[in-house]
């Protein structure tokens, strides 16, 4: 959850008419690995969330994301349509389901690095580091979804982890920035199972596009900054402990008391809700990925 989404409200009240541009866009062939992730959203507690996730395998990249950042594209679209017809605004985050994880892991294959990419405060930023993690390969095997697999494992981002990879599917990949197998990871986690990946499904897109409608409307097509790790760490840090701190300083009194088009809702009303939800999601999401 980041400030994309405020930002991307903003753009819809605004009326835009982005819709059309899933149809100018180019889109490209991918192999669609979906994950279903369970994983503790908390440290130091039992609870259990999950999401839907995919891993969109293209001839020079692949591309990692939330299901849920592509899944409503359709919603959004005839939202943004009746919108714009009615001049009415309908707040959105009653009718869509907010993604548990908003970044983008794109591995350049000719290049061989992983880019990472989030929005904070309201912008987008990146960093890129090599494609390389350093995995050993075990002869254990066993068969898991009627895929004949093989165990390996890694240190990685401050945990332990063990794979089990096909060579069936000959796909050097696998969710988030896992790479570098001699095939396709089946099934993914660390040794304390923060994090579970397990894959439920494949699928041929034929019209395959990098930016969904929502990241389009938040903004992803606007310049990405690219900055190092230990910066992006440090912005993301300053972000958590207070996500509207820029948008307080560019959003005037006057601003905060006109009306949504069409309600009795304030902008500063629509703010205020969605620093409630954004702080609520950082309070209970701490036990991220990578700990080190």
């Amino acid at each position: 959850m980041t400030i994309n989404y405020l930002k991307q409200m903003n753009k819809i009240l605004t009326f835009f008419v982005l819709f059309c541009f899933l149809a100018n866009a180019q889109s490209k062939i991918s192999t669609r690995v979906f994950y279903q992730l369970n994983y503790k959203p908390m440290k130091d507690s039992l609870k259990i969330d999950s999401t839907l996730t995919i891993l969109d395998i293209t001839d020079k990249f692949s591309l990692y994301r939330d299901f849920d950042l592509v899944s409503q594209d359709s919603l959004l679209t005839n939202m943004a349509e009746k919108m714009h017809k009615t001049g009415v605004f309908f707040d959105a985050s009653k009718s869509i389901k907010w993604p548990k994880f908003t970044f983008k892991v794109k591995k350049d294959y000719i290049k061989n690095n992983t880019i990472f990419i989030d929005g904070i405060f309201q912008k987008y930023f990146s960093y890129t580091e090599e494609s390389y993690i350093n995995w050993q390969i075990l002869n254990e095997t066993k068969n898991i979804n009627n895929y004949n697999v093989q165990k390996a494992i890694t240190n990685f981002g401050g945990r332990k982890w063990i794979a089990w990879f096909s060579n069936s599917l000959p796909f050097h990949d696998g969710p988030y920035k896992f790479n570098g197998l001699p095939g396709l990871i089946i099934y993914l986690h660390d040794t304390d199972n923060n994090y579970i990946w397990k894959l439920v499904g494949l699928e041929k897109i034929n019209d395959f596009f990098e930016l969904s409608f929502t990241e389009k409307i938040s903004g992803f097509t606007d310049k990405i900054i690219d900055i190092s790790k230990e910066k992006f760490a440090k912005s993301y840090i300053a972000f958590r402990n207070d996500p509207f701190a820029e948008s307080r300083l560019n959003i005037s009194q006057k601003m905060r008391d006109s009306k949504m088009p069409g309600t009795d809702m304030t902008v500063g009303e629509l703010l205020k809700n969605q620093e409630e939800r954004v702080k609520k999601y950082f309070e209970s999401n701490n036990n991220t990925i990578e700990i080190n």
